[in-house]
């Protein structure tokens, strides 16, 4: 049996920063899920992109911590803002978590098992599908709203959301420029089967 837990725990030291137990809790459940689901071995086979090996998944979604907790710094210290940062870390370390669903098809000799096809299709975009695990675990709405990361996706987005947002474009912007020597618009025109 896979161990998940210890996975997802040594693979987001990130984890440490929301003080909220309980939060934190939930977060490594829909990690849990969702590689459980997706069939997956190992935590680090899931790909930033389907079509880019360089980086993972891992890799991207602590970068996108990282960076939203320094945004949110900044926010605080200089223009006087109050974002929530348990809120924000718990979003950014779940807005990728939809891609133990969505990358399956994509990477079948990284599988443990079968994935589970209730859950997993390159259909559903991995926004849609980590939001559906935060909710399913129990994250507050807060975490919820701010997963969904393509425009349009929540009508109404929050301060927090909008962190996660800009961190994620950051980040995938760096991986794009240093793995394939394109933006991340670049790559949405070519790639993207969302837009």
């Amino acid at each position: 049996m896979t161990d998940f837990e210890t996975q997802v725990r040594d693979a987001f030291p990130e984890l440490e920063s929301i003080e909220d137990e309980d939060l934190r809790e939930r977060v490594v459940e829909a990690w849990m899920l969702g590689l459980e689901r997706g069939g997956w071995q190992d935590i680090s086979d899931i790909p930033y992109a389907w079509n880019i090996d360089e980086v993972t998944n891992v890799d991207h979604v602590r970068g996108v911590t990282r960076i939203a907790i320094d945004s949110a710094t900044q926010q605080r210290e200089f223009h006087g803002a109050g974002p929530d940062l348990d809120t924000i870390v718990a979003a950014c370390l779940l807005h990728d978590v939809g891609k133990c669903y969505e990358y399956p098809p994509f990477v079948a000799d990284d599988l443990l098992d079968d994935p589970d096809p209730r859950y997993v299709s390159e259909e559903i975009p991995h926004s849609i599908s980590g939001y559906a695990l935060a909710h399913e675990v129990g994250c507050p709405l807060a975490v919820q709203r701010a997963i969904p990361h393509f425009l349009g996706e929540v009508p109404t987005r929050t301060l927090e959301a909008e962190l996660v947002k800009s961190a994620n474009s950051a980040s995938s912007n760096a991986i794009t420029q240093s793995a394939m020597g394109i933006t991340l618009q670049e790559w949405v025109e070519e790639y993207s089967q969302t837009s």
